[in-house]
């Protein structure tokens, strides 16, 4: 399974701010897994999200920010190899992440990720066409979530 298992800290790429993470930019950086980041961009879109590659200071490299309306639902950032999404969801809807039907091992892996302040991120390393079920079934939580 493509979900989770974060290998020891590969280094993140796009850290240069003059490359703008277009099309080619991606696919010679993700290779196969191109096609899981345009699978993604068809469930956002699905989805009525949209989605924009921004340089961040704070960070030094460049993220994929994806919104439904002015909300944030998703993070991207690319890899080596493949594409990591990010879910971000305040204390108070995580044992609605676990009340979700998704595959214990996802369970499992969200409750031993460290929070991010007071968010628990909900972390899916993609690296083929298909998108993890578990992935669709968060992000919409994500979406219904006020």
């Amino acid at each position: 399974m493509d979900t989770f298992k974060i290998k020891p800290n590969p280094d993140i790429e796009l850290k240069n701010p003059s490359v703008y993470p277009n099309d080619g930019v991606l696919k010679s950086l993700l290779g196969k897994s191109f096609e899981a980041y345009a699978s993604l961009l068809k469930l956002f879109g699905a989805s009525d999200m949209t989605y924009e590659w921004r340089y961040y200071n704070d960070g030094k490299l460049w993220l994929c920010k994806v919104q439904h309306k002015k909300r944030t639902i998703v993070w991207m950032s690319a890899w080596k190899g493949f594409i990591k999404a990010t879910i971000y969801f305040p204390e108070k809807y995580i044992d609605d992440i676990y009340n979700l039907d998704i595959n214990q091992k996802t369970k499992d892996y969200i409750k031993e990720t460290s929070n991010t302040g007071k968010s628990k991120p909900c972390i899916f390393e993609m690296k083929t066409s298909s998108v993890p079920k578990d992935f669709s079934k968060i992000m919409q939580l994500k979406l219904k979530a006020k």
